[in-house]
């Protein structure tokens, strides 16, 4: 059953009923041009994408989603890789879309590769400041709090748009001017909102465990696909370094955003999107050996 939180959320696009549940879906674009299948992070939805949108959608297929749990899909499960993966493996099948280069924002890269491993319409995958594990997340010690039951469900559900504001800084650049962002804070707090209270636990406990016993520069290895990774290095949840020589270790292809943080797709959207291009338009390069 959907989140009762969706209620409150206007929707931008369709939505479309996969697997017995409601799915938030946005397309934009030409209908017969290559799909780029755009997947937002923790706390968001598919207005994380709203400034990149425009800069694809002359050319491409643009297919944003609200991911379960999120914005105007909603729900209270199915938050893992095997949840997102499986649904929106089902989700191109019902577009009957093929050749999708599929890009993760942070959080969102696990559904980005979940997807790649259930569905052979992906055909390249983009991760965007999002570390192979969290052995080096950078966030405050008081965190782990965040997963107990009664202090999740009143956080999401009461805590003052000053406060979620505040929170959201970490996503960004130190210097980056959140009031001229789009989406716009406010948007970002409605985002906050309508997510499950039940996905905290999900993404910050179950998900580190998850992804110690399988990172995902393991999973890029594996699926042999052609990946880019683009990190901004002002990114203060995640060591670029460290990320950048673990994936291209994997075989992956790395770009740094030298102004942006952990959002280029929000702060530097034209930087973003240019490298995006760029990748989608090179010549395919030799998978690397699985393992």
């Amino acid at each position: 059953m959907a989140s009762t939180a969706v209620k409150s959320r206007a929707r931008i696009g369709d939505l479309l009923t996969v697997q017995g549940r409601p799915i938030h879906v946005r397309q934009d674009g030409p209908t017969d041009g290559k799909p780029v299948l755009l997947l937002h992070g923790f706390e968001g939805s598919v207005h994380w994408w709203d400034a990149v949108t425009p800069l694809l959608a002359d050319t491409y297929r643009v297919i944003r989603v609200d991911l379960l749990g999120f914005g105007c899909t909603g729900g209270d499960y199915g938050f893992d890789q095997e949840g997102q993966g499986s649904m929106l493996a089902a989700l191109l099948t019902e577009l009957g879309v093929a050749n999708v280069a599929v890009v993760g924002h942070s959080w969102g890269a696990d559904a980005a590769l979940a997807v790649a491993a259930r569905s052979p319409r992906i055909s390249e995958i983009v991760v965007l400041d999002q570390a192979p594990d969290l052995s080096y997340l950078n966030v405050p010690a008081a965190t782990p709090l965040l997963t107990l039951g009664p202090i999740a469900r009143l956080l999401q559900r009461f805590a003052p748009e000053p406060i979620v504001r505040q929170a959201l800084r970490a996503g960004f650049a130190p210097k980056f001017d959140l009031a001229r962002a789009t989406p716009s804070v406010h948007q970002m707090f409605l985002d906050h909102q309508a997510m499950s209270w039940r996905a905290y636990r999900a993404v910050s406990t179950d998900r580190r465990k998850a992804l110690a016993a399988n990172p995902l520069d393991r999973q890029i290895r594996r699926l042999a696909l052609p990946a880019l990774v683009i990190h901004g290095r002002l990114d203060g949840m995640y060591d670029w370094a460290v990320t950048r020589d673990r994936y291209t270790a994997a075989g992956a292809r790395f770009e740094l955003i030298d102004s942006a943080g952990h959002s280029p797709n929000v702060e530097t959207p034209a930087a973003f999107t240019a490298h995006l291009r760029d990748f989608l338009a090179a010549p395919a390069a030799p998978s690397p050996a699985s393992d």
